[in-house]
Order: structure tokens, then C-alpha cells, then sequence
């Protein structure tokens, strides 16, 4: 067996234990002496509590205790940066998924007949479902302490802003909306916990940000962070929607009144989808304007988020999106307007591209109405007007990092699914119209301006030899822990058997953030390299006294050994794990990711996180067919070209592009979460549509690596988030190029195709 190497297609190091059911996920633990636990949700999305008996459900046999927000021993507020979201709400419910008390039972069907057995009296009060509604001037007050329904509003500006709009020869105008959107993942919200005899509260639980959790746990059960134990096997997909705490407080205060029994909490589908967070649903109302050249000139954005019941990470959403709001272009002159808007709709938060796909779809639509205004091949368009190294975006950012969105461009121009588009076309068969449609999507990589974006990885040699990863960052199913084993087996010289990965338990490995943002195998795997050198040089230097050499230059770290070149003698990993002590065998390295400093003076408002230095680029090109008669739209065809810098491992780069290509066709074409005054309609997956493997199309991805990212380990970074980003824009611009209207309301169902798409038109204007 050869040692890893990067840039190997190699097979994902959990992939046998996955495919055999042996790789444990936090829904499969079983612990003995357990307890269930089950929230009581009445459903009402705005109402006062005014009645809670627990009678009747402690005298179901089972049931052990039924807690109420009196029985939360803190603060009963979590957030990850608002702490506004109640473990178990005490007078007010806010949205239907408001949880009330908490059963614990001997099983699950003895704490689903305890949680039905509750009887909650609520008065129902007023309630905004809608961005209107709820801006309103005398709109119903979603948080009464609040003086109105805004958790925050920002501004960019560049240039002059919006004003030399009046100056541009053409301005093309549109108004767009976007759907809430579930994660769907196939392990819902799940876990177990115990308050162990030393008062520890330990937890497993599947989640994106163990050491992070232990504040918001903390924070709303009085519980000191460092008294919390939290380990975090695989998961069974987040996406986003396990960033921030879901089971974990509900499932620590049930820990905390079990007696020191464990208790275990599963969501079943049907709570996850009312419980769960969900992408933003989003309105954007965009002005564009160029010359006559189709040289952009000035752009005018206003984008509103319905950000749900409770903040989570609304704000943070809602300014990512505005900084992606004029797309990977040069434009002078930007005025970039955010709201993030309470209602009394389930808590939105989270999800893969974080607000940036749904403002993709706006720019990206208006790049092809600009096109179609001025005549122009839109991919020569977008080529002339895409940003390069040098230049400064919308936000005001001076892009000194990898740029590679031409380069991405350029290779879609030679593909023969563009080139041969017009055959294509002329192809289609009866009562079929067919079209190609082009995006070019970026996405910040990393949490941004200030917030620390660090990690500290360990790496341990044991007393055999052999090698283990202490991964701090959750894998979700993207893969990193891969990354992090062909990472470490490069730099040491080891073969695959040579290696492990332990994954993130707070007591055994460091804070490093969250596994999210495009940032895990970026930052944890560049203070990964620093560790695996650290160690590598103190194995060398112990094999070099071992040996009586003068120097370590002729020394070379191999599988099982370290081997002096001139002379072929050597030392087993082995010898040296029995010279060396435990502390010598383990070593750290610590990594920081670069910030922009100063922020720029572009922007006004409330900001966490702003501004990026490093984005990952995209062009993305749709085939699409439509039926005249059922207005179905059928992806036949789907490229994507990605610049995410070297590539660590290329099997599992494009199985990267190719999942998240394949959840942008579904929040294009399928998924509409639909909610009515508040409550959830969609229900479960006989109402809520996914694509499945007969949906989707060829994805063909290609891997632009004619540049490099400096800062990233072996010149890589994050390509996690910006595959999402491309289908929503280039099947409606495939759409529109097939005759059938410019639609600008996702999902593209077939009643909207059909209808033409006027439900919000898009209008263009020559005014010079």
C-alpha cells in the first residue's frame, strides 16, 4: 500500500463503515437505563399560555416527569448570538414550534401518549405570517420588548451608491422571491445525555459545533461550559441545520432531573420540519445598470429576509447575502440594502450558502435580462464584466486572494454543451422547448470580519506507531475527515492502515470552530499541517539521536519507519513511540484565518462577520427541456466549474459539487415549504418534493485549478457552500431561454411555468 499523497482520488477513509452500518451516528446510541424524552408543541404560532396541566400524562403508565419552564434551572434563553429563543416557553408562544414542557418516559410510545396527554391553554394573539405584515406601522409585535419586528437592517454602499443609475444608458429592473427551503437531511436532530456522578453533564449528540454548544447549553441551564461534556460523532447530514442547539438544551435539562439515567431525544420527521431551522424565504427588488457596451455601471439592491420567531443566525444571513448581492462582477457605483424581518413562521437560520443563493438568483437573472436588453451573448457578458485579482468588489473588498471566476468562464465557452447549444436547441421534439442557461456564483469562505476564525488541530502517535487525527470539526458527510487522513498521511509518509481519526469530543480535542462556512478543511486542515510538521521534525530529530547522526537532512519518515537515505538503516515508528512520552508523542498547530483590516467604511448597520477576504468561484451551465402541456421542467444536462484552488482529493472534490448541484435542482425545481398563517404544510416528504436519483441529471464537474489559494493548506479552499449557488440561476435563465418566460418565484413548479411566470414580472428600460 502506497502512503497518501494530495491531489490522489482516493476512497473516503469511512466509506466501508458507512456502507456496512458500522460507523455509529449519534441516533444510534442505545445506552441502558435510559429515558425518552419528548417536547410538548402545541402548535399555535402566536398565542399566551394561559393553562398547563400535567395530571393526566404523569398518570400515563411510563411516564416519569413532565417539566415546564419553571424546572429550567438558567437563564431558558438559547441563541447562538441573540438569546432570545426559550428552551421551554414560559408565558408567550411565538411560532408553532414553540415547545412548552418536556415529557420523560420509560419509552417512546409512553412519551408520545404523555406529550398528547398535556393539556395546554393558549389564547391565541395576533400574529404577522409576512414581510408586509410584519413592517407594517402598527404590525403585531413578534417580541414585545423590541420596538418593532426588524432584528437587524444594514446598508453597503460603494461609489457613489445608487446614483449614477440615472446615468447609464440601460436599466433593467426586477423583483424576485425566494422559498423557505428544510435540509432534509437523513439523520434528524438526535441525541443522548447523562449527568454523570461528578456533576458533569455529558452528552453525544449530532451536531455541527460541539465546543460551541457548550455555551448555549450553558447559557440556559446555568451550567459551567467547562462542566460540559460533548462528543460528536459523524452525522447523518446537516447542511446548516445543526448549527446551533436543536435536542441539546432540551435534552440537558432532561438530564438534569433523570436521576443520573441517560436520556435520548430523536426527532421524528414530522418535529424536525416543524422544529428544525429552514433557509430564509426571501423578497429582492434589483436595478441594474450598464452602458451601452454592457459595461456595468451601478447597482441598486434591497433584499428582505423573514428570519421566522427568533433571531439564530438571521442577522449573520442576511448581511453574507448582501455581501454577494452584485455577484463575482466589477461594478463602480453599488447601493446595497438588508432587512431581516421577525414573523410568527418557524425560525429560519442556517443552511448551505447562507443567504447567498438566494440573492444568486436575482443577480443572475438580471445579468440575462441585461444580456437579452443589449443584444449580447450572456456568458460574453458576464466573461467582460467578472472580477480578477486586483480588483475591488461590492463590498469594497480589494481581492488580493485566488480570483478564478474568468478562468471558470472561460473553460464553460469550450465545453460542447455551450458550443453546440444551438443544435441542441434545434433538437427538441414535439411539444418540448428547450433552453441553456449560465450562472457565475461565488461564496465567501470562512465566519469573516470580526469573529476569530481559528483552529487548533492534534495529532498523537501512539506507542505502536501508529497515527491518530483528533478531528475538532464535525463531519457531516462532506467528507473532511478524509481530507484531514490523506492531509496527515502526505506530510508523514503513512499509508491509510497507519491512520485514525477520532472524532471531535471536547475533552480530548480543541475549540476550532464550527463545521460550517466553507472553513473546515481550510482552517482546521492548515493547523493540521502545522501539527503534522511539528511532529514529523520531533520524530526525525529522536531517529536521528537513535541513529548517532550529526544532522536530520538524510532522514525520511516512511510507512512503519524513519530510514537514513545514505546508509538504509532505520528506526521503527515503534522504537520511537517506546523512547518517547505520552506528551512528546502529541503535538498541536494553531491557525488563524486571514481578515480584512480595516473594515471598509462602505458599509452601515449591525455587522458580524464582514467583511471576507477569501471566496470560492463558479460557473455553472443548465440544459433544461420543458413540456409545453404540463409545464414540467427536466434537467438534462448540468456542468459546473469550480475554482476551489489545488485539489486534495478530486473523487471527493466532485462528489462535493455534484451533492450540492443536486439540492440547488431541488430548491430550484421541487421544494417549497409551505407554511399557512404559521403553521406547517408541508409536513413530511409526501408533501415537502425532493429530487431523487431519476430526477437528476449528468453533472459534469470540472475542477478550475489555474490558481491557487496561498493562504489555504496545499493552496486549497472551501467548495462546500458554492455548488448551491448556481442551479436556482441557471435553470431559470435556461428557462427563459427556451421561450417560456422569465419566471422569478422559485421553485419553478410547472403551474408557475405554465402561468408564464407573471407573478412578479421583471421590466427593462432603455433610458438612453
Amino acid at each position: 500500500m502506497d502512503p497518501l499523497q494530495i491531489g490522489q482520488s482516493r476512497p473516503r477513509g469511512d466509506a466501508a463503515a458507512k456502507v456496512a452500518g458500522r460507523e455509529p451516528y449519534a441516533a444510534d446510541a442505545y445506552p441502558d437505563n435510559r429515558l425518552w424524552a419528548r417536547a410538548v408543541r402545541p402548535g399555535v404560532p402566536s398565542g399566551r399560555i394561559v393553562g398547563l396541566a400535567c395530571d393526566a400524562a404523569l398518570a400515563v403508565p411510563g411516564v416519569v416527569k413532565v417539566l415546564r419552564a419553571g424546572d429550567v434551572p438558567g437563564s431558558n434563553r438559547q441563541g447562538i448570538v441573540h438569546k432570545d429563543m426559550p428552551v421551554l416557553a414560559d408565558d408567550r408562544v411565538r411560532c408553532c414550534a414553540d415547545a412548552v414542557a418536556l415529557v420523560l418516559a420509560e419509552s417512546p410510545a409512553a412519551a408520545a401518549a404523555g406529550a398528547a396527554a398535556v393539556a395546554v391553554e393558549i389564547e391565541p394573539l395576533p400574529g404577522v405570517y409576512d414581510l408586509d405584515a410584519a413592517l407594517a406601522e402598527a404590525a403585531h409585535l413578534v417580541h414585545a420588548d423590541r420596538p418593532g419586528n426588524l432584528l437587524a437592517r444594514a446598508t453597503i454602499r460603494k461609489g457613489d451608491g445608487a446614483d449614477p443609475l440615472a446615468r447609464c444608458d440601460v436599466v433593467v429592473e426586477g423583483t424576485f422571491t425566494t422559498p423557505v427551503q428544510a435540509h432534509a437531511f437523513l439523520e434528524t436532530e438526535s441525541g443522548v445525555a447523562r449527568l454523570q456522578p461528578d456533576g458533569t453533564l455529558w452528552m453525544q449528540v449530532s451536531t455541527q459545533s460541539p465546543f460551541r454548544d457548550r455555551f448555549e447549553i450553558g447559557h440556559a441551564l446555568s451550567i459551567p461550559y467547562d462542566r460540559i461534556h460533548i462528543e460528536a460523532p459523524c452525522l447523518g447530514g446537516g447542511f446548516g441545520g445543526k448549527d446551533g442547539a436543536t435536542v441539546q438544551c432540551l435534552l440537558g435539562l432532561a438530564a438534569l432531573h433523570a436521576d443520573g439515567r441517560p436520556v435520548k431525544m430523536v426527532w421524528d420527521r414530522e418535529e424536525s420540519f416543524v422544529a428544525g431551522y429552514k433557509r430564509h424565504a426571501c423578497r429582492l427588488h434589483y436595478r441594474l445598470g450598464a452602458r451601452r457596451d454592457g459595461t456595468l455601471q451601478a447597482l441598486h439592491a434591497r433584499i428582505w429576509y423573514d428570519t421566522g420567531a427568533y433571531a439564530h443566525l438571521g442577522a449573520e444571513v442576511m448581511e453574507l447575502g448582501m455581501e454577494h448581492a452584485a455577484g463575482p462582477y466589477r461594478i463602480p457605483h453599488a447601493l446595497i440594502e438588508g432587512w431581516c424581518v421577525h414573523t410568527h413562521n418557524p425560525t429560519a437560520g442556517a443552511m448551505r450558502a447562507f443567504g447567498v443563493c438566494q440573492v444568486s438568483f436575482a443577480f443572475e437573472s438580471m445579468m440575462d435580462l441585461l444580456a437579452q436588453r443589449l443584444g449580447m451573448d450572456p456568458l460574453a457578458l458576464r466573461t467582460a464584466n467578472a472580477l480578477v485579482r486586483g480588483d475591488t468588489n461590492c463590498a469594497g473588498i480589494h481581492l488580493e486572494t485566488s480570483t478564478g471566476i474568468k478562468a471558470c468562464l472561460a473553460q464553460v465557452a469550450r465545453h460542447p454543451l455551450w458550443r453546440e447549444r444551438e443544435i441542441w436547441r434545434r433538437q427538441a421534439p414535439p411539444f418540448k422547448r428547450r433552453g441553456v442557461g449560465l450562472a457565475a456564483v461565488f461564496n465567501a469562505a470562512g465566519y469573516g470580519g470580526g469573529v476569530r476564525d481559528a483552529a487548533i488541530a492534534k495529532i498523537e502517535m501512539d506507542p505502536t506507531g501508529h497515527f491518530i487525527v483528533h478531528n475538532a470539526v464535525s463531519d457531516m458527510g462532506q467528507g473532511n475527515s478524509s481530507a484531514f487522513m490523506q492531509m496527515a498521511g502526505h506530510l508523514l509518509g503513512q499509508t491509510a492502515d497507519r491512520l485514525r481519526i477520532r472524532q471531535p469530543d471536547t475533552r480530548t480535542a480543541y475549540p476550532s470552530g464550527s463545521s460550517s462556512a466553507g472553513r473546515t478543511t481550510y482552517t482546521f486542515g492548515r493547523a493540521l499541517t502545522f501539527a503534522c510538521e511539528t511532529l514529523k521534525s520531533r520524530l526525525l530529530n529522536r531517529a536521528g539521536l537513535m541513529l548517532f547522526l550529526q544532522d536530520d537532512d538524510d532522514l525520511v519518515l516512511e510507512p512503519d519507519r524513519v530510514r537514513h537515505i545514505p546508509t538504509d538503516r532505520s528506526v521503527t515508528l515503534a522504537q520511537l513511540g517506546a523512547m518517547m512520552s505520552a506528551e512528546e508523542r502529541v503535538c498541536l498547530g494553531q491557525f488563524v484565518a486571514p481578515t480584512c483590516k480595516p473594515v471598509p467604511d462602505t458599509a452601515t448597520g449591525f455587522f458580524i462577520g464582514f467583511p471576507h477576504v477569501i471566496f470560492s468561484y463558479s460557473a455553472h451551465l443548465a440544459r433544461v427541456e420543458i413540456d409545453t402541456l404540463s409545464g414540467v421542467v427536466q434537467v438534462t444536462n448540468y456542468l459546473a466549474v469550480t475554482d476551489g484552488g489545488h485539489v486534495i482529493n478530486p473523487a471527493m472534490f466532485h462528489q462535493q459539487i455534484q451533492g450540492g448541484v443536486a439540492q440547488g435542482i431541488g430548491y430550484a425545481l421541487y421544494e417549497d415549504f409551505i407554511t399557512h398563517h404559521g403553521r406547517v404544510r408541508t409536513e413530511d416528504f409526501t408533501t415537502y418534493i425532493i429530487p431523487g436519483a431519476l430526477d437528476l441529471p449528468e453533472i459534469v464537474s470540472v475542477a478550475c485549478v489555474e490558481e491557487t489559494e496561498a493562504t489555504g493548506p496545499f493552496g486549497m479552499k472551501g467548495i462546500g457552500e458554492v455548488a448551491m449557488n448556481g442551479p436556482l440561476p441557471a435553470i431559470a435563465n435556461g428557462v427563459a431561454d427556451a421561450g417560456m418566460g422569465r419566471i422569478c418565484r422559485a421553485p419553478l413548479t410547472p403551474e408557475r411555468v405554465l402561468d408564464n411566470g407573471v407573478r412578479a414580472p421583471a421590466t427593462a428600460q432603455l433610458q438612453k
